[in-house]
């Protein structure tokens, strides 16, 4: 069986539709997200209807929890908070209260087993929404955030680099980002995990998409911080 993991879409659905036509062509038989469809993207809501007519199992991020009761002081650095404010506003004003609902309804991870292999997949971490565990964490610190339950493999998205580990005999996948990655690849990131006869492999797809298109829709549709946004997309790198 072939699964394909998408997370972090961040309403870039130019990025989505890229994404999901390479999944065709992989012939998975089965779609997983992990999270953050909406927020920080020119498309909002179109990026929720793609992922709402896939009817699969979908869970929670941080950003989607944004989006349904907004921003706290203490989750974003002090100085981005008020424009991260103005960013989700306008993210919920693209969008329909049923959107926002179905959003707000979504679980926060996903079990699967497949041929007596157990899978585990969540946002940030199974206890968190918020918490980042970065690449560059030591296996320790992967360890003791990300391996709290028995599996065999584990998914995660949030920190949009992508990588694949192997920790005390478990397999550790990020998936990095479809619409916002920040390894300086400006390709959508997602992670296909093939499983067949009890043995299991992992690959990282990195997929072309129109990279100006999407940007030319943060300028069109007026989106609140273009000028960074443009930058974090064109250079799949943070902006400080």
């Amino acid at each position: 069986m072939k699964v394909a993991y998408i997370s972090d879409i961040h309403g870039n659905a130019d990025a989505l539709d890229a994404v999901l036509q390479d999944i065709e062509t992989q012939q998975a038989d089965k779609i997983i997200v992990l999270g953050d469809i909406a927020f920080r993207g020119p498309e909002p809501k179109r990026s929720v209807g793609l992922i709402r007519n896939l009817d699969t199992d979908v869970i929670k991020g941080n950003a989607d929890e944004w989006v349904v009761r907004g921003i706290k002081e203490g989750e974003v650095p002090d100085k981005a908070l008020e424009l991260m404010k103005k960013e989700r506003d306008w993210t919920v004003s693209q969008l329909e209260k049923d959107d926002v609902d179905y959003l707000a309804g979504l679980p926060h991870h996903k079990k699967l087993e497949i041929d007596g292999i157990f899978i585990h997949a969540f946002h940030a971490t199974p206890d968190s929404l918020f918490k980042v565990v970065s690449s560059e964490a030591d296996d320790t610190t992967i360890g003791t955030n990300l391996l709290k339950e028995p599996a065999d493999l584990y998914l995660y998205g949030h920190i949009h680099k992508s990588y694949v580990r192997t920790i005390k005999g478990k397999t550790i996948v990020n998936l990095g980002s479809v619409g916002l990655p920040f390894d300086g690849i400006a390709k959508a990131s997602y992670a296909i995990v093939d499983i067949k006869d009890g043995s299991v492999s992992t690959t990282i797809r990195k997929v072309d998409y129109d990279v100006e298109k999407t940007i030319e829709k943060y300028r069109r549709n007026n989106y609140p911080n273009t000028d960074m946004m443009e930058k974090v997309i064109r250079q799949a790198v943070v902006q400080s």
